[in-house]
C-alpha cells in the first residue's frame, strides 16, 4: 500500500495536472420595459464575458434576458457549475431587496405588488442554493445596486423599511465569495463612460498575473472609491476554502509603469514611448521618455551596451501587457507591429470591447475624468494629472466637468472634479465653493482638498481644526489620503493633540486597504523605532513597492545589506537595488554609482553578477561600484531582466 501511494505521488508531482474547469454566467440587463433603462449593463456583461473567456472560462452570456431567459440561463449554469472547480456569476442590471431578500430583475418584469416580485423577479437564492454543497469555489459578483425601482410606489404595498435601496448582505457560506459593487443598502452608479465603475475596475485588475482574488478585490475597491470619490465602496464577504487566481502564474515583480517603460525604452519605438507618456505623464521615467522622443536618433549612444529590442519586445510579452493594461492605443500598436502575431484574433476581439477614441474625446464624463483626476486618485484605467498639467488645459476640462456635473446631479464626484479644474484655472473663490459643496455631500477627494486649503490658508483664512475634522471624516469613509494627513497631524500635534498611537492605527488601516504611501510610512516608523515592531520595516517597505511606491526599494536594500533587524542577505539586497534601478526616479542607481562605499562589497558583487548574467556588464566582479557601472545600470533600467519578472 505504501509503495502504491508513493508511486501515485510521484506520478502526480512529475506529470501534468488536469486543467482547472471554470464556468461563468454573465448577465447584463439594461433595456427594461417597465423600469428605467440602464446605460451600461450590456457593455459591462459583454466586456466581462470576453475577459473571462480569455482566462479559460466557459461562459454562458445573457443580454437583456426576460424571466424565461434568466431561468433557463441559471439552470444551465448551475448544472455546469456543480461539476466545475471554479464557478462565477456576474450580474449587471436592476436589483433590489425586499425584507432582506435579494432579487434580480428580468427586462420584462412589471412589478407592482409583493406577489409580482415572487412571480417575475429572480431570487438570488435560485443561484446560490443550486451551488451549495457543490465542489469547488463559487464567486458571485453583483453590480446590481441601482435605486430600488419599487420605492415610492404605494400600490406595491411595501414599506420603505422592506424596500431599502441596494442589496441585502448575504450570510457567509462555505466555498462562496459574494462581491457587491457597493455596500449593502447603498446605491451604485451606472457610470458615465462605457462601463460602470465596478465593472471598469474589475476589468482593470482581472488580468494581473499571480494575484489571488482577495488581493484583486482590494485593488478593485481602491479604484472604485477613487473613481467615485467614495460615493461607492465595494464590499466582499468571503468564505472561500482555497485561494483563487483569475490569471495564475508567477506574479510580476515590476509595476505596470515599469513594465510599460521597459517595453517602450527597450524597443525605442516612438509610438510606444508616446503611449507611456499618455498613461504616465508624471511617471518616474517621463523625463527620460521625453528625452528619447526629443533625440534626433533613437539609436543607443556610442559605447553603450547593445540590446536586442526585437527579442526583448517579444510577441507574448507585448500582448501580455496589452491584455492586462486594456489601453486601446497599446492594442492598436500590437496589431500594427505584429500583423502576423499569435494573438491578433484576441487583439481584434479586445479592441471591440474598449472605449473608442470618439468616446474618450467627446463624452463629457470621460473628458472630465481624464483631464482633471488627481494623481492620487489614478486607477488602472484613468491616469491622474498634476495641477500644473491641468492648468495648461483648464478651459476644455471646465466645460466637460460642468456638463458632467449637470448630467449627474446625484454624483458629487463630478462637482469635485469641477472644483479642481476651477482651482487650476485660478478661480479660487468658485473652486472653494464647489469643494465645500462636494465635501458636504460626502466626496472624499473634496474633503481632503478642502482640508489642505483650510490647513494652509490657501486663499481662505487658516482653520486647522476644520481641516482636521475634514481629514477625519474622509478617513472614516475610506480615504487613504485623509488617514495619512490626519496621521501626520497627530504625529506633529498640528491642530490637534499629539497621539502617535492613533496615527499608527490610521496608517495601518490605510495600508490594509491598499495604500502604498501609508505602507511606506509604516516602514519609516518601524525603521526609526517609533513603531515598536522590530524586524517589520523590511516587510512594510517590500509591501509598499508591491503596491506601487518605488521609494521602498532603497531602504529595503539598506536593511538587507546591513542586516538591520533582519538576516544579512547581500543577494536579496542586490535584487532590491536592481528593482529600484528599473522603477524609481534614479535614487537606486545613484546609490551604486555615487555612494558605492555605503554598500558592502558582497551586495555590489551580487549586483555585478546579475548585470553580467543579463549581458550588460563585462567588468570585474570586484564588489566596487562607481561610475564604471553607470552604463550597465542604465541599460538594466531601460530593458531589465526577464528573470526578475
Amino acid at each position: 500500500m505504501r509503495l502504491l501511494l508513493a508511486a501515485a505521488f510521484l506520478a502526480l508531482a512529475g506529470g501534468t495536472l488536469a486543467a482547472e474547469t471554470r464556468v461563468a454566467l454573465v448577465v447584463g440587463n439594461a433595456s427594461y420595459r417597465s423600469f428605467k433603462p440602464l446605460l451600461n449593463p450590456g457593455n459591462d456583461a459583454g466586456d466581462i464575458a470576453a475577459a473571462l473567456k480569455a482566462r479559460d472560462f466557459e461562459v454562458i452570456e445573457g443580454l437583456d434576458l426576460d424571466q424565461e431567459g434568466m431561468t433557463r440561463a441559471v439552470a444551465a449554469f448551475v448544472a455546469k457549475a456543480r461539476q466545475a472547480d471554479l464557478s462565477l456569476f456576474y450580474y449587471a442590471g436592476h436589483g433590489f431587496q425586499v425584507d432582506r431578500e435579494n432579487y434580480l430583475v428580468p427586462v420584462d418584469a412589471a412589478i407592482r405588488s409583493r406577489a409580482d416580485i415572487e412571480r417575475q423577479a429572480l431570487n438570488l437564492k435560485a443561484v446560490t442554493d443550486g451551488l451549495r454543497g457543490a465542489r469547488g469555489n463559487h464567486l458571485v459578483f453583483l453590480d446590481a445596486c441601482r435605486n430600488n425601482p419599487l420605492r415610492g410606489q404605494p400600490a406595491a404595498g411595501l414599506s420603505d423599511e422592506a424596500l431599502r435601496d441596494g442589496l441585502a448582505k448575504v450570510e457567509d457560506t462555505a466555498g462562496f465569495l459574494f462581491s457587491y459593487a457597493t455596500q449593502p443598502d447603498k446605491v451604485a452608479f451606472d457610470g458615465g463612460g462605457r462601463n460602470s465603475p465596478f465593472a471598469q475596475a474589475f476589468l482593470g485588475h482581472v488580468g494581473t498575473r499571480g494575484q489571488d482574488v482577495g488581493a484583486m478585490m482590494i485593488a478593485v475597491r481602491k479604484d472604485v472609491i477613487a473613481a467615485t470619490g467614495g460615493f461607492q465602496v465595494p464590499l466582499e464577504i468571503s468564505s472561500l476554502t482555497s485561494q483563487v487566481y483569475f490569471t495564475p502564474g508567477r506574479a510580476d515583480t515590476a509595476s505596470p509603469e515599469t513594465q510599460l517603460w521597459q517595453l517602450a525604452a527597450g524597443s525605442r519605438d516612438p509610438a510606444l514611448l508616446r503611449i507611456y507618456l499618455t498613461r504616465y505623464a508624471d511617471g518616474a521615467h517621463a523625463g527620460e521618455v521625453q528625452g528619447m522622443l526629443n533625440t534626433a536618433s533613437l539609436e543607443p549612444a556610442p559605447g553603450s551596451p547593445r540590446s536586442t529590442p526585437d527579442d526583448r519586445l517579444s510577441d507574448d510579452r507585448l500582448w501580455d501587457y496589452a491584455l492586462r493594461a486594456r489601453l486601446r492605443p497599446l492594442v492598436e500598436f500590437y496589431l500594427d507591429r505584429r500583423p502576423d502575431g499569435r494573438h491578433v484574433a484576441e487583439a481584434r476581439a479586445l479592441l471591440r470591447n474598449l472605449p473608442t477614441a470618439e468616446d474618450v474625446e467627446t463624452r463629457p464624463e470621460a473628458v472630465c475624468e481624464r483631464a482633471t483626476t488627481h494623481p492620487r486618485d489614478a486607477t488602472a484605467n484613468t491616469p491622474g494629472v498634476t495641477l500644473a498639467q491641468l492648468a495648461e488645459n483648464a478651459e476644455p476640462a471646465l466645460a466637460a466637468c460642468r456638463q458632467a456635473a449637470t448630467a449627474h446631479p446625484e454624483m458629487p464626484h463630478y462637482t469635485a472634479l469641477l472644483a479642481r479644474a476651477l482651482a487650476a484655472a485660478g478661480r479660487r473663490e468658485e473652486a472653494v465653493a464647489r469643494y465645500r459643496e462636494a465635501a458636504a455631500r460626502g466626496n472624499l477627494r473634496a474633503q481632503v482638498s478642502l482640508g489642505l486649503i483650510l490647513e494652509t490658508g490657501d486663499g481662505v483664512p487658516r482653520d486647522p481644526r476644520a481641516a482636521i475634522a475634514l481629514y477625519g471624516t474622509a478617513a472614516d469613509n475610506g480615504s487613504a489620503d485623509g488617514a495619512i494627513n490626519l496621521a501626520v497631524a497627530l504625529m506633529q500635534g498640528t491642530g490637534i493633540r499629539k497621539d502617535p498611537a492613533r496615527a499608527i492605527a490610521l496608517l495601518k488601516r490605510a495600508a490594509a486597504a491598499g495604500s502604498a504611501i501609508a505602507t511606506y510610512n509604516l516602514g519609516v516608523l518601524a525603521q526609526d523605532g517609533t513603531l515598536k515592531e522590530p524586524g517589520r520595516a523590511l516587510a512594510y517597505f517590500d509591501r509598499a513597492t508591491e503596491l506601487g511606491d518605488p521609494r521602498g526599494f532603497v531602504p529595503a536594500a539598506i536593511l538587507l545589506d546591513e542586516g538591520r533587524g533582519v538576516r544579512k542577505d547581500p543577494a536579496s539586497a542586490a535584487e532590491m537595488l536592481l528593482r529600484g534601478v528599473a522603477a524609481d526616479t534614479g535614487e537606486a542607481m545613484n546609490q551604486i554609482v555615487h555612494r558605492p562605499n555605503a554598500w558592502s562589497t558582497d551586495t555590489i558583487r551580487s549586483v555585478q553578477t546579475r548585470l553580467k548574467r543579463a549581458g550588460y556588464y563585462d567588468g570585474a566582479l570586484d564588489g566596487r561600484g562607481g561610475p564604471k557601472m553607470a552604463a550597465s545600470l542604465q541599460e538594466w533600467r531601460r530593458i531589465g531582466s526577464l528573470d526578475l519578472r
